[in-house]
């Protein structure tokens, strides 16, 4: 099938980067965010989400629990599922993330706490799980579905983190014996074995870069080596080789299969096997699956993993919207995966991605107030969907906490030949290029506002080129993916920039997406870009049929939705006119201050004679993706009707709480 990309996408064939210029972003440590959108966000991450997090780890559940009685050795009983470790592993990356952005000496001394009690249920062999050790660790390493070496990985990111914030290398250290004890474990002649569920290879690479101990890395590649070699026998279980990637080897992997959040990880550390040795198979078959996903198996708002049953992907272009699955944690994984091919590739449409999937699918998990969260993400609603305080499988709450707080790792980047600007959020850190130091400050209204301003300040005057992503979604034809097309006029909105408050330049001459400036860089100069946030009426191709006849509305890189809070709970009876003009009203939703659409369309009532119907204009407001269902259970729309075709019941979603990580 012929693909379609944007303008910006097709100026260059060759997207890969020569290794002396490889893009590398800059770690969220080094970058201060002030930023009007997301600095409240992280702040309240770093407090209110924090505690509940806490709250739920070491109160309502087991979880911390279960570390305590390891330590004790008196025969005590585990409480809880198999990967809870994960959960704890998880909130003390998010706690690390969040000390680095918002100081707090009690949530430090809680970390401590907790990894306290971690080193004192690790064995004299390193290993650490608390449901083998308190049930049987004879059975330890003999079933590849048991989330150890998951549990294992989650352990490391979170030391890797820790010790990058605090210094404290306790944590690391148990992390470090903990992955020589798998490496001694499985690294053998004729070891057979594969995670059954993955995220160990990527965090195996972080222990490699903060350690330089190739150990490691050989071990993450190991890890991917296992995939497609027939080491699981698959019987009468409902697991079939798809489920968790191991259908074929990962190198000739060219479709998207299975769980989605387990495919994410995988391909996350595929990627950063690929970026640290240039395996040119992986690198190819990163990009294939990338193709199958983006073009064929994920939503407007970035989310994949439509169905339910194996928390993941079914079949070419099934996308429903009431049964939409669209884990939280799978968006999350997206912003990682894709994070990972723009470093590989240099290529923004894979930032085009990550901004979707940040902006619209993942931040959509964590309630306005930062204490409730969905586990599932759903296009549509009759009001059966609420928000949750926790879950019994609970990677979400912790996962999008440890996103959020970690958002400044994706805003800048730098190469041997420059600076590079990913997403637009106002934010300062310093960057050591070209035997120059480089303050660089952005300040922006972004996404509710186009207005963006950087401000390049090097120590000395050098000459170096700066990279700004332009927007695939600016395109008036396409929103970055041959799924969806925006049905404005058709012209290609053209981002125009100053430099110094000189002449205005159209931003028309772009390398794999980005417009680049080079040239002389001096103190406190200065380029301002117009972002065009035009209103977009989106449409699915053909092969999407839950949406034939139905429109999804954007702006910016914003996905938007009619609730019934702002209309009258009127949400499954309004058909959108092709010609439908929508204009921007400032308004709140809670305390969250948006940019809502208004607009007039049609709505079916009942006629008088009380039998038949008929269509009225009705005024409709609609509001960012992210914010439904915050304010009760009310109805919802994504994807709104231009045409009159079926009149729509109540029904019960069977997967709304989520279920095996």
């Amino acid at each position: 099938m012929k693909k379609i990309f944007p303008l910006c996408f097709i100026i260059l064939a060759n997207t890969t980067l020569h290794s002396q210029s490889r893009l590398q972003f800059i770690n969220f440590a080094s970058v201060n965010i002030t930023d009007d959108f997301w600095k409240p966000k992280i702040d309240k991450v770093a407090t209110v989400t924090m505690q509940a997090c806490i709250y739920q780890t070491e109160v309502k559940t087991a979880r911390i629990r279960n570390f305590e009685k390891v330590a004790r050795n008196k025969g005590e009983k585990f409480e809880g599922l198999y990967y809870d470790d994960s959960d704890v592993y998880k909130a003390l990356e998010a706690m690390a993330f969040a000390l680095k952005t918002h100081p707090d000496a009690a949530l430090e001394a809680k970390a401590d706490e907790w990894i306290d009690k971690i080193a004192a249920a690790q064995l004299p062999d390193g290993y650490v799980g608390t449901y083998f050790t308190l049930r049987d660790l004879k059975q330890r390493w003999t079933d590849f579905g048991a989330h150890e070496d998951y549990n294992a990985g989650h352990m490391i990111e979170a030391a890797v983190a820790y010790y990058n914030v605090t210094a404290k290398r306790k944590f690391l250290d148990v992390a470090i014996r903990f992955a020589n004890h798998i490496d001694s474990t499985f690294r053998l002649a004729n070891r057979k074995w594969f995670s059954g569920h993955e995220e160990i290879e990527l965090a195996l690479v972080k222990l490699y870069n903060v350690t330089k101990d190739d150990h490691y890395l050989k071990l993450a590649n190991w890890y991917l080596e296992q995939r497609g070699q027939g080491h699981y026998t698959y019987g009468k279980n409902w697991v079939t080789p798809d489920y968790w990637q191991d259908l074929k080897p990962v190198k000739l992997q060219k479709e998207i299969t299975g769980h989605a959040v387990r495919a994410m990880y995988l391909y996350s550390g595929a990627a950063d096997v690929a970026a640290l040795t240039g395996d040119g198979g992986y690198m190819d078959a990163m990009k294939n699956v990338w193709e199958d996903v983006v073009h064929r198996n994920m939503y407007v708002t970035g989310g994949i993993g439509s169905a339910g049953d194996n928390e993941g992907f079914s079949h070419d272009y099934d996308l429903p919207n009431e049964d939409a699955y669209c884990e939280t944690c799978a968006s999350v994984g997206m912003v990682l995966w894709n994070q990972r091919m723009c470093q590989l590739t240099g290529d923004a449409k894979y930032v085009d991605v990550l901004e979707r999937s940040l902006y619209n699918g993942a931040l959509d998990g964590l309630s306005l107030k930062g204490d409730r969260f969905f586990y599932d993400n759903v296009l549509a609603s009759n009001g059966q969907h609420q928000r949750r305080e926790w879950f019994g499988t609970a990677c979400c709450p912790a996962n999008i906490a440890r996103l959020v707080t970690s958002v400044g790792s994706y805003i800048y980047g730098k190469s041997n030949d420059g600076i590079w600007v990913n997403l637009f959020v106002s934010s300062n850190t310093n960057i050591d290029i070209a035997n120059n130091k480089v303050a660089v400050n952005m300040k922006t209204g972004y996404p509710y506002g186009g207005d963006l301003t950087i401000k390049i300040d090097p120590e000395k005057k050098g000459k170096f080129k700066l990279y700004i992503r332009v927007p695939g979604w600016l395109d008036g034809m396409n929103t970055g993916t041959e799924l969806y097309r925006g049905e404005s006029s058709g012209l290609y909105e053209k981002l125009t920039y100053k430099i110094n408050n000189g002449a205005v330049e159209v931003a028309d001459k772009l390398e794999n997406g980005y417009l680049v400036i080079e040239r002389d860089w001096q103190k406190m100069d200065i380029v301002k870009i117009d972002i065009p946030l035009n209103i977009k009426r989106v449409m699915a191709m053909d092969s999407v049929r839950a949406d034939h006849d139905r429109v999804a509305i954007q702006r910016g890189p914003l996905v938007y939705c009619v609730e019934g809070a702002d209309n009258n709970n009127k949400v499954w009876d309004i058909v959108m006119p092709a010609k439908t003009a929508f204009s921007t009203i400032p308004m709140n939703v809670l305390d969250e201050k948006v940019i809502g659409l208004k607009a007039m369309v049609k709505a079916i009532v009942p006629a008088e004679n009380g039998t038949d119907v008929k269509m009225i204009e009705t005024p409709i407001i609609a509001i960012p993706y992210y914010c439904w269902a915050n304010r009760g259970a009310n109805a919802m729309q994504v994807w709104l009707p231009t045409k009159v075709k079926e009149v729509k019941v109540n029904y019960a979603s069977k997967y709304e709480d989520g279920g095996n990580n």
